[in-house]
């Protein structure tokens, strides 16, 4: 007993342990914070069926080198790079999700100011937001489909070069012959800026959230869409029921009526990106939202 004790201690003695310092504590801590918030977006897109794969391909490279199985691990030695590669051309739609995530995240968004130049005019007029609402009742009320979307901080000038210019004033009547049925501009989304009509027959990326209940058509999935790249708010008539919804932030509020639809547009007026309370409004409010995320 007295030589095996001896022994323990010999063999601990070789032991160095490094030294740990408040630095590398934090190190750690932000490691850590990183990777659970990696695994974390991953389990709620396409990539977590990769990560799935990607793990058991690294048991297996355990195993290979435990067992000194040269073949395998020089074949892995020599497809590591390309395999890399191969990760970020086909989840580049992911990743860039991600990033953008990342950059609107209100703790970044508070330390460092990447917005210099945020939009200081006036995102909508209250003759703007009656014309908006006047035009919305009366699609809703001939059950007319109709997409509109107001742009905030976040240009949407990729989408704008999409559609057709327009460039006038904001009415109800002309809103409501774009999305008149037969129509050449009926198709596709307008997009308003700086209290204008820039655009029509705007095409949005559909959003593939799998939350979203299949009873919803490709207006709602493409306001959604646009809402999830971009601080935009969407206005969208439904063809089937004339129910009005709004989608900002990610999130869908259907069948809104008038007093609500005012109520959003007028909180968004002269807004910045720092002004929140939209979204915020939206995810309190349990009752008719959609949930992307969080």
């Amino acid at each position: 007993m007295t030589e095996f004790i001896q022994s323990l201690k010999d063999y601990f003695t070789f032991i160095s342990f490094p030294d740990f310092g408040v630095i590398d504590g934090i190190e750690i801590l932000i490691i850590a914070f990183s990777i659970y918030h990696i695994v974390k977006w991953a389990k709620k897109t396409r990539a977590w069926a990769l990560v799935r794969g990607i793990a058991v391909l690294f048991g297996a490279y355990f195993i290979a080198y435990i067992f000194d199985m040269n073949v395998i691990m020089w074949i892995f030695d020599k497809t590591i790079a390309i395999g890399i590669t191969a990760v970020v051309i086909v989840f580049q739609p992911e990743l860039r999700k991600a990033l953008e995530q990342l950059g609107e995240k209100s703790m970044v968004s508070s330390l460092i100011s990447f917005d210099d130049n945020l939009k200081k005019v006036q995102v909508l007029s209250d003759e703007s937001v009656t014309a908006l609402v006047r035009a919305c009742e009366e699609l809703s009320k001939h059950k007319t489909g109709a997409l509109i979307t107001i742009e905030r901080t976040i240009d949407l000038n990729e989408n704008i070069r999409s559609g057709i210019n327009i460039d006038s004033v904001i009415s109800s009547q002309l809103l409501i012959n774009i999305f008149e049925h037969n129509t050449p501009l009926h198709d596709g989304a307008v997009i308003i800026r700086n209290d204008r009509i820039i655009a029509a027959t705007c095409y949005f990326p559909l959003s593939d959230n799998y939350r979203i209940s299949k009873e919803l058509g490709t207006r709602h999935r493409a306001a959604l869409g646009i809402s999830e790249i971009s601080d935009s708010l969407t206005i969208i008539v439904s063809e089937e029921t004339g129910g009005v919804s709004v989608a900002i932030g990610g999130m869908l509020l259907r069948n809104v009526d008038s007093t609500i639809l005012t109520k959003k547009l007028t909180e968004i007026q002269g807004s910045n990106q720092e002004d929140s309370k939209g979204i915020k409004w939206f995810r309190t409010n349990k009752k008719n939202e959609v949930e992307e995320k969080n």
